[in-house]
């Protein structure tokens, strides 16, 4: 029989990341914040180097101010919004549905409010939203969890960031599988 590749799996060129609102008043105010968004700053580099697309997001910036540094140069025209899900910001998300984009891996803070209200909306637009583990957090450790356990629950897969790079590469033979390891063992 031959070897199937299970759907189920994650695709460089099935995928997107989106990044939500790491701002410059809420990530220190979280305390597991600052190592979120470097795991979600790993997860860039790579997904630069595999080509694939990435957008990040901004709550009422006014009062929260932008996204914080290294993201800010990174997205210097971040989605602004008002309501908690992301699933709002429509600039991107469309063009990546348009191009066959439709594992959404999801990054950003607070677990419990944002990327879980993304999270589902995704979800019930078809869509496989995939929240990587160490690139989200809340100032609750236990509303993290919950929120966690809420998506896991609604069938979201949950993921470490090294499952995702492996999972993005398929294979050894991979040319750029150099690359992705050396931010691998920097994590």
């Amino acid at each position: 029989m031959p070897h199937q590749l299970s759907s189920r799996r994650l695709f460089a060129d099935r995928s997107a990341v989106l990044v939500i609102d790491f701002q410059e008043k809420l990530v220190p105010a979280i305390p597991s914040g600052e190592d979120a968004v470097q795991f979600t700053e790993s997860l860039l580099e790579a997904a630069d180097l595999l080509g694939i697309p990435s957008a990040a997001t901004v709550q009422y910036p006014k009062g929260l101010g932008g996204l914080v540094a290294p993201l800010d140069r990174r997205f210097p025209d971040a989605e602004e919004k008002l309501d908690f899900s992301s699933a709002v910001c429509r600039r991107e998300l469309d063009a990546w549905i348009a191009a066959g984009r439709d594992q959404i891996l999801i990054c950003g803070i607070e677990t419990h409010v944002c990327v879980l209200q993304t999270v589902l909306d995704l979800a019930e637009e078809g869509l496989h939203p995939l929240v990587v583990a160490e690139a989200v957090a809340a100032r609750g450790g236990w509303e993290h969890e919950l929120a966690i356990e809420q998506m896991r629950s609604a069938g979201v897969t949950i993921s470490s960031l090294e499952s995702v790079l492996f999972q993005w590469l398929g294979t050894a033979d991979h040319p750029q599988f150099k690359a992705i390891s050396r931010i691998v063992k920097n994590l």
